[in-house]
């Protein structure tokens, strides 16, 4: 193989344990797996940490991305519309754009999910939460709706 056909190959990304990019919102811990940046923005892989008690976000919609999760440890409720899921670890939930959907871990156990945005649209939601925690601004819901307004997501208010 020639120098020149090396360098037009595509790299291959490795993320090892403990790697990656941390985000901390409040009681949940999201690691950032890959953030769009090496599949030409089509897919982007989250690892987060439910704390027990955790509630989630407001339900929403995303407009232009799909997001699933799947259950490696512990047990998410997730809320569909009016329907809820008990996800137990193994579970997959797969929310096509246009889906009102939350969740939350309402357990005394950690919970741990493993999630993907395609394309990657919302990594830069979390990016966004958290420079408002550093900058001392409180998350209240108005900085959520604003955060996720910029991402192409808004709350499912009919199904508050």
């Amino acid at each position: 193989m020639t120098e020149e056909a090396k360098t037009s190959e595509p790299a291959v990304h490795v993320v090892g344990p403990g790697q990656g990019e941390t985000i901390v919102l409040g009681t949940t811990r999201m690691r950032v797996l890959e953030d769009g940046s090496h599949t030409g923005h089509r897919l982007a892989i989250a690892e987060s940490v439910l704390a027990p008690h955790t509630q989630g976000p407001p339900q929403h919609r995303h407009g232009r991305h799909d997001e699933g999760f799947y259950v490696l440890s512990g047990t998410v409720r997730f809320t569909v519309g009016t329907d809820d899921y008990e996800a137990t670890t193994g579970t997959l939930v797969i929310v096509p754009p246009g889906t009102p959907h939350t969740f939350a871990n309402l357990t005394d156990q950690p919970a741990v999910m493993l999630s993907t945005f395609t394309p990657d649209l919302y990594v830069q939601y979390f990016r966004d939460l958290q420079e408002a925690l550093a900058d001392g601004r409180p998350l209240t819901p108005q900085t959520n709706l604003d955060a996720m307004s910029r991402y192409a997501t808004e709350p499912a208010t009919d199904h508050a």
